[in-house]
């Protein structure tokens, strides 16, 4: 893999497209940044087209074209996901942070976020909240760099998410930030944007 033209940065369930401003305006990477934002979510006008992970996975790729890095936050890190197993050869890098990754979260002991989010957002679309496809066994195919940036005090994806992350992805590196949250992308941006320079140089 070469060095990524565009940059898509993708955010969680709540749509927030300015979760990842702080690191990428750090960033030193001259790509194009590209601020992605879900039909539905965080004000932005619904889709009736879009009714799952699936359908934003392949929204975003119908975006891509040319070599890119998917930089991604929570559900972002699951349509990254989605979207690199389907068509790999158009990612050159992947950042994944706090997210469940297409994992079962039961047994490696993430609290449950749904109820809180529902009870705070009832304007959301309701199919985000449903998803339960385990990818586990498709990880393993992707050879593609992987940056996996996680705290180690994050109840929603615990650091035993992004060690069995680490552990599925054949080219990924785990990056634990101490008191670190669900927000960590975000929260620790000054951090977080030298890591992602330093791992968008990697070539494969």
């Amino acid at each position: 893999m070469g060095a990524p033209s565009t940059l898509y940065f993708l955010p969680g369930a709540l749509g927030r497209t300015e979760f990842w401003r702080p690191a990428s305006s750090l960033l030193t990477h001259p790509a194009r940044q590209v601020h992605v934002s879900w039909p539905g979510f965080g004000g932005a006008p619904t889709d009736p087209g879009i009714r799952g992970l699936d359908d934003l996975a392949s929204r975003l790729l119908d975006r891509i074209d040319g070599p890119s890095a998917l930089v991604a936050q929570s559900m972002g890190g699951v349509v990254a996901l989605l979207a690199s197993l389907r068509k790999p050869e158009l990612i050159t890098h992947l950042v994944l942070t706090a997210t469940s990754g297409g994992l079962p979260m039961d047994s490696l002991g993430a609290q449950d976020w749904r109820p809180a989010i529902r009870a705070a957002h009832p304007g959301l679309p309701d199919w985000f909240a449903s998803y339960r496809q385990d990818l586990s066994a498709s990880l393993p195919e992707l050879r593609i760099p992987t940056l996996l940036l996680w705290g180690d005090a994050d109840p929603i994806s615990p650091l035993r998410a992004g060690e069995r992350l680490a552990s599925l992805l054949p080219q990924a590196e785990l990056q634990v930030f101490p008191h670190g949250e669900h927000d960590v992308g975000c929260a620790f941006a000054a951090q977080v944007a030298p890591l992602i320079d330093r791992h968008l140089a990697l070539r494969c």
